[in-house]
């Protein structure tokens, strides 16, 4: 048999490239049909942009104080200033700057924890699921004596030994939600390990490895997707309630939930000094809700079979 000609390589990556497009097209057609999807799409790009772009879009350095232009109300309010369009907290910093910069450290917290707890998760469910006996016993032990200890004390626990730290956080988050996929992942495995296409790969003599990456990962990733994201939101809400309780991040950092902490003593004078991160912080986690309603819908396909 002949090697393939150049002329007929360039043909097969024609065909698909076609296909390639043809998937990305459905797939955005599907988002854009969905107003909820399409709503969360961009709310989640724009809070991405902002974060990526946050030093060419803050007007002013979020750490910068002025005394002299402490405590200024929105520009649309008496005694606004309009170089600071949603006013100014206590120590005369802007608050537009601070919540741009601040959508960094709330985006790079809830994504970094829910990659290593899903990594941990992953793996934890996999192993759980396919070999069951001992080791799941043991694993769903380990699972079940998280779940019994209520999470928000077991991290104040930890941040008070370890210390407030963008790193520790990271850590603690990621290594006390794992849970979640651990479960998810093992009912998955328990279900798709009994399949026909996975005990004839058993039969023939393939490898755990091997059947665990090939056969049981790809049937289990579109879940983890769709819990992921939803999980996103859940860990930006506790990276603020750690940060609004002193043991998230620390100053000179920002982030949204230290911005609340900020303003919690002027609610009554100085509304705005809290209130503009809540709202950064509701519309942020209710994008990435909707986002994530959206593909479940589209990579369930326990709900296409309804649906159908």
């Amino acid at each position: 048999m002949s090697l393939p000609t150049q002329t007929e390589k360039i043909a097969q990556q024609a065909i698909k490239k076609p296909k390639e497009a043809g998937k990305a097209s459905k797939f955005f057609s599907s988002l854009f049909k969905s107003k909820t999807g399409t709503i969360g799409f961009i709310i989640v790009v724009l809070v991405v942009l902002a974060a990526i772009f946050a030093p060419f879009l803050a007007p002013y350095d979020p750490a910068a104080t002025n005394v002299a232009s402490r405590l200024k109300p929105p520009v649309w309010m008496d005694g606004g200033v309009a170089g600071h369009i949603l006013g100014t907290d206590n120590l005369g910093r802007d608050i537009l700057s601070r919540i741009i910069v601040g959508s960094r450290v709330s985006l790079l917290v809830g994504v970094s924890a829910v990659l290593l707890a899903g990594v941990i998760g992953m793996v934890m469910g996999l192993i759980s699921g396919f070999y069951g006996g001992f080791v799941d016993t043991v694993i769903m032990r380990l699972v079940d004596s998280f779940l019994a200890i209520p999470n928000i004390l077991f991290m104040l626990i930890v941040l008070a030994i370890m210390g407030p730290s963008l790193t520790s956080l990271i850590l603690v988050l990621g290594g006390i939600t794992w849970v979640t996929y651990a479960r998810m992942v093992r009912s998955e495995t328990l279900s798709i390990k009994e399949r026909d296409y996975v005990r004839s790969a058993r039969a023939i003599g393939a490898k755990d490895s091997r059947i665990i990456i090939t056969y049981i990962l790809p049937n289990v990733i579109s879940s983890f997707i769709v819990i992921a994201t939803l999980n996103v939101a859940s860990t930006i809400i506790l990276e603020a309630s750690l940060s609004f309780l002193g043991l998230g991040i620390q100053p000179p950092d920002v982030s949204w939930g230290l911005m609340l902490s900020d303003g919690r003593e002027y609610l009554a004078t100085s509304w705005w000094i809290a209130t503009f991160p809540g709202i950064a912080i509701t519309l942020t986690v209710l994008g990435i809700i909707f986002l994530g309603d959206w593909l479940r819908d589209v990579l369930d396909p326990r709900l296409k079979a309804k649906k159908g």
